[in-house]
């Protein structure tokens, strides 16, 4: 079981990517911040510096169709945000 589910690229962390060397995973729920450091060390070979982690909880959504009113619910997922040493970078792009 791997502890990085996927990496989040959106034009936000892009940025940070290019500015302040910080990369975006979801990751397991269950994993903590010492286990998402390992994994991505081992993953990518680079040092990372720093973690934050982030829990979302899933939230109930609704919306009106014309059958009447749809009820669902949002999956729950963990997020992790890691800075790089200076100078070392991932390559998220390679694997499209």
């Amino acid at each position: 079981m791997s502890i990085i589910i996927k990496p989040i690229i959106t034009e936000k962390l892009t940025a940070a990517g290019e500015k302040f060397n910080r990369y975006g995973f979801v990751v397991e729920r269950s994993a903590n911040k010492l286990q998402v450091k390992k994994a991505v060390e081992k993953m990518y070979g680079v040092t990372v510096d720093g973690v934050r982690t982030m829990n979302y909880i899933g939230k109930v959504k609704s919306r009106n169709t014309t059958q009447g009113l749809a009820i669902g619910r949002v999956n729950k997922h963990k997020k992790a945000v890691v800075t790089l040493k200076k100078g070392e970078t991932i390559d998220l792009y390679s694997s499209i």
